[in-house]
Order: C-alpha cells, then structure tokens, then sequence
C-alpha cells in the first residue's frame, strides 16, 4: 500500500493526462477529468469492477464519442474519475502508484472513444492500447 496526499494524487493524475498523445488528446471534447477518494454506493452498484477485479479504479460516465450526432450540444460534461484509495491500497510503491494511474486514465479515455473491456484488454495485451 502506498499513501499519498490528495495533491499529490492529483499531480499523479494531471501527469497522466498530459501523456494523452496528440492524436487522441485532440478529439477529447467536452470530457472532465476528476479525481475521488474511493466510488460511491451508486458507481459501485452500476458498475461493478470487472475481469475478477474487487475494486473500481477509475469511470467513465457519459455519452461514447462514437455515440455522438449532431444533436449532442448543450450537454453535460462526460466525466472520468480516477479514485486515489483503491489505488493506493494496491500500488507497491509511488512509482507503480504512478503506472497504475496512468493505465487506469487510459482504459477510462479508451472507453471515452466507445471501446468495451473486452477489445481495451485485447489491445493492453498487444501493447498497443497503453500511451
């Protein structure tokens, strides 16, 4: 387990998302990134950790880019929260703290671009899905 302040947490975070290369961060629109200390009761009961997983690192919660028409204006921002607590309790020191946080905000931006679990875990285990 590896602890770190809410400041830190965030920086770890901001690092991440600048690592968005280019040719993605582009079409990032209308999305925010937030960071929470652990899921509520809600996220937790919509969206249950996959893939045997106990615990929800990070969420998604909007309307897929793919999934977007000329009708989508005026809406609320999409939101990726990467929660701290779940990450700290499984990183085994600040650097696996700071891939871990990276992979988790690529898996939530890989499901901003409309991709399921299932096609993000086949591209992560090519190597060609992590930036």
């Amino acid at each position: 387990m590896t602890e770190v302040s809410q400041t830190q947490f965030e920086r770890l975070v901001h690092r991440a998302v600048d690592a968005i290369p280019e040719r993605f961060a582009k079409y990032l629109d209308n999305v925010a990134f937030l960071v929470a200390d652990e899921p509520n009761a809600e996220q937790l009961r919509r969206n249950r950790p996959a893939h045997g997983r106990s615990v929800l690192l990070g969420l998604y919660e909007g309307i897929p880019l793919p999934a977007r028409n000329n009708g989508y204006n005026g809406v609320t921002p999409d939101t990726i929260t990467i929660f701290r607590r779940p990450h700290e309790m499984m990183a085994r020191d600040a650097s696996d703290l700071a891939v871990q946080v990276h992979q988790t905000v690529w898996h939530e931006v890989a499901h901003y671009f409309g991709l399921g679990h299932g096609a993000i875990h086949e591209l992560e285990g090519r190597g060609g899905a992590k930036c």
